[in-house]
Parts: structure tokens; C-alpha cells; sequence
């Protein structure tokens, strides 16, 4: 065969297979082409994921197919052009939606929702993630999408303008839409539904619902939100909340340490809330040097919390409502975008009623996650956002260094009348963790070794950085006369790294060879904390605490009237705390949909249980639920106003 004949057979089939690729587009095979392709990015999403470690369950499936079955009934009733562009423009929409959900996924382990609109204010913030979110397999989600607009580009594929039907073939398309409607009718609305009473937990909501369903109640909620809440008026609220009190005052009253009590009364009190810190960095080496050793001299010789977790998976902002308010976190961030015009019990009102000369110190310009307007709505005597601080010559990712923070907020703490009161936010270890701007790299006392490059690297040198800053910090306070007379609680915000990073997780192997899925989840939620209390060295408490309970310990610590607080205080005996997603941890079981035994890593047979055993979880269970409840009805609904 000559390259003649070659030449035109190719173009031939070239020809042959345009003119195929036009009747399939200008065809209801089209609509059903992209309902297959959805389907699969669903299954793509689902798999890396919810599906993570997890059994991907039967009505999950059937409910995710029959969104879909929804999707291209409706497409196939309509005229040919519609059709085939609103096709490509849901498979569009649907794509952008789940890449999105997988990416957020990948860093909070949590999906996205509509309230979150207004974070993209913080679109500097959000994009120095990404290195840590992106994903090659990502790709798959729009891939498709290239194709077909590349083929439409060249303009040798058309979408027609109108399709030729016969009366049969209109019927069939009417008949195609009925069931679309009956579809949507009776399994759509019952899956949405279904994940309606799973709303503070968004995996087990998804696998309810499906991550269409997800979706349609998000929105709906967005619209509904108060109407959702279950209290409505003060009264009603305040009298759940004082049995809910009065049932933790009978089970979990007694004080282990009843001398600690007004202990700090009239001393000084620095709260330091630092960027990303996990526990699983403290008193570990990397190629024979300590990762945080200021830390760990601190937390030696003072009282280490093992147990202090994050109260949601979320941002600094939300920590930062926990410790002030002790309440949960809304949505990420929502509670300082959205509800920061309301009235909360915070623990700068029982600073302030106590005498103390209160602050607020941040290395960010106020406009930074609303900031400025939160904390000018406190009565705080002291402001000190990046505007307030002379010094700025040395900036990390756009944040005042520690360093740089630390010099001048002793600096201020010492021309402040006595005592005070001041909650310090650092943020030198904050994503991307490259910390770029910093001046002096000498201060990175780490070899971080084969992670070098990685995210994980990175994490490890700013958490390095951050340390020698908080060694500057101590030796200021001294320096200052500050430090004998003061009462100090350290605390990270909230993870560093997503909860599947793969050097993280190689580094966790090296000290425990037998880590679950149970481990994992712990180690995520598991931040730094410890306490300095003037006169007391040396103690280790094990139990698990969270924000919430910064707020009713300094009130017990400092002999300070407290007002609404769901946390209770750290050095009293209960045993088990909450987070907003509906996890639970406790000394010896996790919940996250069931329970598991933090030991084996195993699920718990509950029928298996002692009664008391049994009665012990459903109690957790339900005042974590009643917990939940108070806190969002009181930020939705404004209840301490």
C-alpha cells in the first residue's frame, strides 16, 4: 500500500470517526456519557476520600447513582443544543465541586460548604495550601472537560441546533423526564433527608446522603439555619445548660489537685496560642537533635498536657473562639466572619470584672480574619494587631516573625498596669511552613534530612523555628522581670500536616511500629499544651482536655466568676471531650460514627459491654450531642445577647 493510499484511508477514517463523534454528541447517548463520567469522579472522589480506611457503603452507592440517573433523565428531555450544553456545563460544575471538596478534604478532612463563601477574602491563606492539597490523580476531574472543548475548539465537532424526533421518540423523552421526577421524588429527597440529622458530622452525612445530598442540605440549611436550631429563646437553652452543668458537676466534681484553686489569683496570666504545633514533635530527635528543645525544657518543668486536642478541623480563628468563649467553632472561620456581633460569655469579660489589664496580641493587620472588629467588640484594654507594633522589618509568610512578636509584646507587657491579662497569637509555623522573609536561617537548628523538600520537611523547620522563637520569648519574660510572677499556658492551634501525610506517618512509624487508623485520627486532633503555675514543677496530666476548658480552668485557677462555659476545668476529673464533628475521645474509647478502643484500634462490640460500660458511651454520646446543640443555638441565635 502506498503513503498515498495510507494518507487517504486515514483521513477517511478520520472523517468516519467525526462524523460518529457527531452523532453521538447530537444524541441522548451524550447526556448518558456524561452521567457515567460524573458517576465516576464521584466514585474518584469517594475513593481518596471518605472511603479512606473505610467500607464504602451499599446506600451510598445506590444513592449516588440515582442523583445521577436524575441528572441525565432531565438532559435527555431537552432540545439538542440545550442538551449537549448543559451536559458539558454540569459535568463542569459537578467537576469543580468535587475537586474542590477533595482538596479542602485533603487539608482539613472535611468537605466544603456554601457558608464558606466569605473566606475567599482569604485567598492568600487558602493558596499558600495548595502545594500540600494538589494531587496528580486530580487531573481526572477535568480531563474530560479538555477534550471535548479542544474538539469543539476546531469546529469539526457541532452540537446541532435542533434534533429530529418521531412522536415515539418525544414520548420516550417525556416518559425519560417523568421518571426523572419520580427518581428525584422518592429516593432524592429521602436521601437528602437522610443526612439531616448527621449535620455536624460531614463524613457520616455524605455516606448518608452522598455528597449530592450533602450538598442540597448545605444549601437548604444555609437558608433555614435558625429554624434548624434547637433552642430558640434563652430560657430554654439556659436550663439545659445548667442540668447539663449539674450533671458534670455529680459525675466529674471532684478536683484532682483542690489546692490549685485561686492558686494564680492575682498574678500575672499570658495565654500563647502557636501556629500548627502538634504533640507528636515534642521530646522527638531527627538525626540527633531535638525538634523542639525550648519546649521541651518548658514542658518538663512545668505541666504537660499529653491530651489537649483541637476543637475542630479548622482554622486558627476557630481555636481562638474556643479558648475565648467556650463554645464550639461554627463552620471554618464562620464564627469570627459571620457571628462576631454577637454576645458571648468570654473569658476577657471575667479578666476584666476581676481587675486585670487585658490584651490581645496578633502578628496580622486586623482586617486579617476579622480581627479587628472581633476583638474591638471585647473591652479589651489593649489591642495590639501588626499596626500597633513598631517594628516590622522581618515579616514570615506576611505575619510578623515570633521573634520579632515575642521582643516587643514583653516590651508591652511590662509598661502594662498590674496584673494582666494577654492572649498572645504566633503564626511563624503557619502553611506553607517555607519561612520565607525570615532573615537569619541560622535559627533553624534542624537537619531534617531525607524529608528535605517535602511538606512534611518544611513542617519540621518551621516547628524548629517556632521553638527557638519561644526559648526568645521565656528569656525576654526573665529578662523583664516578668517570668516568676506569671502564669503561662502554651498551646498549638490545630494540625499541621493532613492526617494521611505520607512522611508524617513513615516519621510516626519509627517510635510506634503499630500505629492504627485509630492513631492516626488521635494524632491529627492532638496539639501541644502545657501550663507554667508559679510554684508547681513537674506534672504530667494524661486525661483529655480541649479549648473549651481553658476558659472554666483559669476561672477556678484565679478565683474568677465564670459565666456560660461548656468546657470545664482541665485539672477536675472529666474524662472525655467532644469535638464539633461528632468525635468523641475519651481515656479509653474514640467515636467517630462508632466506637473504637484507643488501645487495639479496634471497633467495640457494644452488646459485648458490661452494662455500666455501655451506659457509660451513651451517656458521652448524648451530652456530646446536648453540647453541640447549646453551642450552635447560642452563636446562631445570638442566646447570650
Amino acid at each position: 500500500m502506498t503513503k498515498i493510499e495510507i494518507s487517504n484511508r486515514l483521513k477517511e477514517g478520520m472523517k468516519k470517526g467525526i462524523k460518529g463523534l457527531n452523532k453521538g454528541i447530537n444524541s441522548i447517548y451524550f447526556a448518558i456519557i456524561i452521567g457515567i463520567l460524573i458517576l465516576a469522579k464521584t466514585f474518584l472522589f469517594y475513593y481518596h476520600t471518605i472511603a479512606i480506611n473505610e467500607q464504602l457503603y451499599i446506600d451510598t452507592i445506590i444513592g449516588t447513582i440515582s442523583f445521577i440517573v436524575v441528572i441525565v433523565c432531565f438532559l435527555c428531555v431537552l432540545p439538542n443544543r440545550l442538551r449537549a450544553t448543559f451536559a458539558i456545563i454540569v459535568d463542569f460544575v459537578i467537576s469543580i465541586v468535587l475537586f474542590g471538596d477533595n482538596i479542602y478534604y485533603n487539608y482539613s478532612n472535611s468537605v466544603l460548604s456554601i457558608a464558606q463563601i466569605t473566606n475567599l477574602q482569604y485567598g492568600g491563606e487558602i493558596m499558600s495550601t495548595l502545594p500540600m492539597v494538589l494531587k496528580l490523580y486530580q487531573i481526572l476531574y477535568f480531563i474530560d472537560i479538555v477534550i471535548l472543548l479542544i474538539l469543539l475548539s476546531t469546529k469539526n465537532i457541532k452540537i446541532e441546533k435542533k434534533d429530529r424526533k418521531t412522536k415515539k421518540q418525544l414520548l420516550g423523552k417525556g416518559i425519560l423526564g417523568i421518571i426523572g421526577v419520580i427518581i428525584f421524588c422518592v429516593i432524592g429527597v429521602q436521601y437528602v433527608e437522610k443526612g439531616k440529622d448527621k449535620s455536624y458530622n460531614k463524613d457520616l452525612q455524605i455516606r448518608e446522603a452522598t455528597i449530592f445530598g450533602y450538598h442540597i442540605y448545605d444549601i437548604e440549611n444555609m437558608i433555614t439555619m435558625k429554624q434548624n436550631t434547637r433552642y430558640k429563646d434563652k430560657d430554654e437553652m439556659i436550663k439545659d445548660y445548667e442540668k447539663l452543668k449539674q450533671e458534670y458537676q455529680e459525675e466529674y466534681g471532684l478536683v484532682k489537685y483542690p489546692s490549685f484553686e485561686g492558686i494564680i489569683e492575682g498574678k500575672n496570666v499570658i495565654i500563647l496560642q502557636l501556629e500548627s504545633l502538634q504533640n507528636y514533635v515534642i521530646n522527638k530527635t531527627l538525626n540527633g537533635k531535638e525538634i523542639t528543645p525550648n519546649l521541651n525544657k518548658f514542658l518538663r518543668e512545668n505541666i504537660t498536657f499529653t491530651n489537649m486536642n483541637m476543637q475542630s478541623y479548622s482554622t486558627t480563628a476557630d481555636s481562638e473562639h474556643s479558648t475565648i468563649t467556650s463554645l464550639y467553632p461554627m463552620e471554618n472561620g464562620m464564627s469570627f466572619a459571620k457571628y462576631y456581633t454577637n454576645t458571648y460569655d468570654t473569658i476577657f469579660d471575667n479578666f476584666n470584672s476581676a481587675g486585670y489589664d487585658t490584651s490581645f496580641m496578633h502578628g496580622n493587620y486586623a482586617y486579617f480574619w476579622n480581627r479587628g472588629n472581633v476583638y474591638s467588640r471585647l473591652g479589651l484594654d489593649h489591642l495590639e494587631l501588626k499596626e500597633q507594633f513598631a517594628d516590622v522589618s522581618e515579616n514570615v509568610s506576611e505575619y510578623l516573625s515570633d521573634e520579632l512578636l515575642y521582643r516587643q509584646a514583653v516590651q508591652k507587657l511590662s509598661s502594662y498596669e498590674k496584673p494582666f491579662f494577654t492572649y498572645i497569637v504566633a503564626a511563624s509555623s503557619h502553611t506553607p511552613f517555607t519561612l520565607e522573609g525570615l532573615q537569619d536561617r541560622s535559627k533553624i537548628n534542624i537537619d531534617v534530612g531525607k524529608y528535605k523538600y517535602s511538606f512534611f520537611g518544611n513542617y519540621i523547620e518551621a516547628v524548629n523555628y517556632a521553638d527557638y522563637a519561644f526559648g526568645v520569648f521565656i528569656e525576654e519574660l526573665k529578662n523583664a522581670g516578668l517570668y516568676d510572677d506569671t502564669a503561662i499556658l502554651v498551646f498549638g492551634d490545630h494540625n499541621g500536616l493532613s492526617m494521611y501525610d505520607e512522611q508524617m506517618l513513615d516519621f510516626l512509624a519509627q517510635t510506634d511500629t503499630n500505629l492504627t487508623d485509630v492513631d492516626i485520627k488521635l494524632n491529627y486532633t492532638n496539639v501541644v499544651c502545657g501550663m507554667k503555675i508559679p510554684g508547681i514543677e513537674k506534672l504530667v496530666i494524661d486525661k483529655p482536655v480541649t479549648k473549651l476548658d481553658i476558659k472554666p480552668t483559669f476561672s477556678f485557677l484565679c478565683n474568677i466568676q465564670d459565666g456560660v462555659s461548656l468546657g470545664t476545668n482541665m485539672f477536675a476529673s472529666k474524662d472525655f471531650v467532644s469535638l464539633n464533628n461528632e468525635r468523641i475521645i475519651s481515656s479509653r474509647y474514640y467515636y467517630d460514627e462508632i466506637w473504637y478502643d484507643i488501645l487495639s484500634g479496634e471497633a467495640v462490640d457494644i452488646e459485648a459491654l458490661d452494662e455500666e460500660t455501655k451506659e457509660l458511651l451513651n451517656r458521652y454520646e448524648r451530652q456530646m450531642r446536648t453540647e453541640l446543640e447549646i453551642s450552635n443555638s447560642i452563636s446562631i441565635n445570638n442566646l447570650l445577647k
